[in-house]
């Protein structure tokens, strides 16, 4: 089941997104894709936000992307470290695969140290099981606030702001 963000979050906007931005990424083709339970193969949701993302990246080839493997908080540290690794690397390779450059990707896990949701529930494992792509360079971030989609620390949040490389749609 593919959990989509942003319809499940009246408060953003989709409107105001500028073409080839980082929230025109998130919002148009969907930032995240969700694996199942202790595995790292792409099902059939997961591939069809695979193949928007590659056609978008393909268009707007000056971007280069972070993709980051996470997992639920079942298990150990080291064990979802690396579940977490080889869904980044699966969502990596499939991507290549659709003629996306590897040069233009990173990958990283953070297992389960950054849910998205905390309780002890399959709602909540859910949404932890995921990959999230975010764009690391050449993008557009004017009307595009990090906080709401990707969980960063708030002093890191604040210095964005305040360096005026993030501008919130809402605060």
């Amino acid at each position: 089941m593919v959990w989509d963000f942003f319809a499940n979050n009246a408060e953003y906007s989709y409107g105001n997104a500028t073409p080839g931005s980082e929230q025109d990424f998130a919002i148009t083709v969907g930032d995240r894709v969700f694996f199942s339970l202790d595995s790292s193969v792409i099902e059939a949701d997961a591939q069809r936000i695979l193949v928007r993302q590659a056609e978008w990246l393909l268009l707007y080839p000056h971007h280069t992307i972070m993709i980051e493997g996470h997992a639920d908080d079942r298990g150990t540290r080291e064990y979802n470290l690396a579940l977490g690794q080889r869904r980044a690397i699966a969502v990596r390779d499939y991507l290549v695969s659709l003629g996306v450059s590897p040069q233009r990707m990173k990958t990283m896990s953070y297992g389960k140290e950054r849910p998205v949701a905390v309780c002890d529930d399959i709602s909540c494992w859910n949404q932890n099981r995921r990959v999230v792509i975010s764009i690391t360079s050449g993008a557009v971030r004017k009307g595009f606030c990090q906080k709401s989609i990707f969980p960063i620390e708030k002093e890191s949040f604040i210095a964005e702001k305040r360096a005026g490389r993030v501008n919130c749609l809402r605060a």
